[in-house]
C-alpha cells in the first residue's frame, strides 16, 4: 500500500485510526486553499448545484504555511491574497496574531 499510487478511502480511514493521524486533512486543506472563487448567489443564472466550500475555515497548519511563505520571502502579502483568495483583513489579522 505504501508504494501504490492510490489507496481506497476505507483503507485510508483504517490507517488514520490505527496511526491516530488524519490523512484526510491533507486533502481538505488543499481543497480549502485552491477551491474556486465563490460565486455571487444573488445571480440566478450562475447558481450551481455543486456545493461551495467555505473559505473561512482555515486550520492552524494552513495559517502557519502561509505566514511561513511570507516570512521566508517566498511570497509577498499581495501574492498570497491573489493566489489563495484570502481576504486582506484576514491575512493582516493572522500576521498580528500569529507572527513572531
Amino acid at each position: 500500500m505504501y508504494q501504490s499510487k492510490s489507496i481506497n478511502t476505507d483503507n485510508l480511514l483504517r490507517w488514520s485510526k490505527l496511526l491516530q493521524y488524519d490523512f484526510f486533512r491533507l486533502y481538505t486543506q488543499h481543497l480549502i486553499l485552491f477551491s474556486p472563487k465563490n460565486y455571487d448567489s444573488t445571480k440566478s443564472d450562475e447558481l450551481s448545484t455543486v456545493p461551495q466550500f467555505r473559505k473561512n475555515i482555515y486550520t492552524k497548519e494552513i495559517i502557519n504555511f502561509i505566514l511561513e511563505r511570507i516570512e521566508k520571502g517566498k511570497m509577498t502579502k499581495t501574492q498570497v491574497i491573489e493566489e489563495y483568495k484570502i481576504p486582506k483583513t484576514t491575512l493582516y489579522k493572522w500576521i498580528n496574531k500569529y507572527q513572531k
